[in-house]
């Protein structure tokens, strides 16, 4: 089984490419074969299209809040919602989601998923820092357009499964509140360095809630731990979110599939994140 874990830009470039690791699964370890990268929307979109088979896990939302969707009056329905956020532009996303916000008391300004809380993720109606709402709006319609099938969302092509991934809850569950990543060449010191090395450790050994090893060359684990915006380790993270969601597939079926637990078809869930 083809395997991809995707650290997703939504203005991909050289600096800042989308990053994919690309690997399989045997019994209880997942290999991470290649990394590759995209510096463009449509060279990304093209490679989605192409005419091979995956289970992905992408680090981008793959859904909005619920009362901000019925407070805004848009369509409820999942890919209604998506085909009507993909017509906005990015300006206007911001202009209506800041006028959500300032109509709403301090300290509950953003409306949530009913994921977030579990996955410790931010909202995914957020513009800045990071802008997932942006995100969502240039990644979905990629996946869309390859005819993905996001498993219960919207039904697609069965040979590509996309899935929502997030790197930070399996970061959070090895590291606790250490910080591993940062963009900010001034942030990139020797104490995150050896917080990318304790993350790859504990994957190798197989120390997550997903118990699966990582297995890897020496040329790609240096990769990961010397890539200071902690990119090919996110996409890697998702590589192992996808892995453990085939293995609950086949082996422990549910009625959504990929060991997801029954969610709000409107707002999407995280895969491996727990009902709290």
């Amino acid at each position: 089984m083809n395997l991809i874990g995707c650290d997703f830009s939504s203005r991909p470039s050289k600096r800042k490419p989308i990053v994919l690791a690309l690997g399989d699964a045997q019994p209880g370890q997942v290999r991470l074969l290649q990394l590759r990268t995209f510096t463009s929307l449509p060279e990304f979109g093209h490679w989605l299209a192409e005419p091979h088979s995956w289970v992905g896990g992408f680090d981008l939302p793959f859904g909005l809040p619920r009362e901000l969707v019925q407070t805004l009056g848009w369509p409820v329905e999942w890919a209604a919602c998506m085909q009507h956020y993909a017509s906005l532009s990015r300006e206007t996303i911001r202009d209506e989601f800041a006028a959500f916000c300032n109509a709403r008391p301090v300290g509950g300004k953003f409306a949530h998923r009913q994921t977030d809380g579990p996955a410790g993720s931010s909202p995914s109606m957020k513009w800045v820092n990071p802008p997932v709402a942006f995100m969502l709006h240039a990644g979905v319609p990629l996946l869309l357009q390859a005819g993905a099938s996001f498993p219960g969302l919207h039904p697609g092509d069965p040979g590509k499964v996309a899935l929502e991934a997030y790197p930070g809850l399996l970061a959070r569950e090895i590291l606790g509140p250490r910080s591993y990543k940062s963009d900010d060449k001034a942030k990139q010191t020797p104490e995150r360095l050896l917080a990318r090395k304790d993350v790859l450790s504990a994957l190798e050994r197989g120390q997550t809630r997903l118990a699966l090893r990582l297995k890897l060359s020496t040329v790609l684990s240096e990769q990961l731990v010397q890539d200071p915006s902690g990119d090919a380790l996110d996409a890697t993270l998702c590589l192992m979110q996808a892995a453990w969601a085939a293995h609950q597939h086949l082996h422990h079926p549910t009625p959504t599939g990929y060991g997801l637990p029954e969610f709000d078809p409107l707002e999407g869930w995280i895969v491996s994140s727990e009902r709290l």
